[in-house]
């Protein structure tokens, strides 16, 4: 089955609050789209319809394969050393830490416990528990927050080696983002 999300006439309340109305999203296979607008526009509230974690208030939500979301909540174990809380997600998604840790630069953070990382590295580990995970649909929140330059260009590869494989992605952003190819849509 080839990965698609589908987002029609979607709507967004949050405490008797309209954030948006009438979106309307569709991506296949090696398709991406970035989100942009203002802080408390709904971009992150989007992308959390868009992974079953909140309700739509009007619309249609579709979703053809695994889904994958990355955002500031870092799903790792702070206690333990990054390859080991990698790990842990590994054998529950049937992912490869390993490659992971390399395809974001971290390999030799391994041994550091989570909670020592810095910001950037936090994003990194956020990228990788994402790479891990083997999902067709990647969601991203913020992708470039804390990322220098080479993070950025790292974070620009992922996308381009998963939308090559045949994924897709959906991003939120309020940050430039300079990935070929990519539709845009405005909240």
């Amino acid at each position: 089955m080839s990965p698609a999300l589908r987002l029609e006439r979607v709507a967004c309340l949050r405490g008797g609050r309209l954030l948006f109305e009438g979106v309307d999203v569709t991506l296949g296979p090696a398709e991406a789209l970035v989100v942009t607008g203002p802080n408390g526009v709904g971009k992150s509230s989007l992308l959390r319809i868009a992974a079953g974690l909140l309700r739509a208030s009007a619309g249609t939500v579709t979703r053809e394969g695994k889904v994958a979301l990355a955002d500031d909540a870092l799903a790792l174990d702070e206690e333990q050393p990054l390859g080991r809380a990698l790990g842990f997600w590994g054998r529950i998604d049937g992912g490869a830490p390993a490659a992971a840790l390399a395809a974001t630069g971290l390999e030799a953070l391994a041994a550091v416990p989570v909670r020592w990382l810095s910001t950037g590295q936090r994003r990194r580990a956020g990228l990788a528990r994402l790479h891990a995970a083997g999902a067709p649909i990647w969601l991203l929140d913020e992708p470039g927050n804390g990322l220098d330059a080479d993070g950025l260009a790292m974070l620009a590869g992922l996308v381009a080696a998963h939308r090559a494989a045949g994924g897709l992605v959906l991003a939120a952003t309020h940050l430039p983002l300079d990935w070929p190819n990519t539709g845009g849509l405005a909240l």
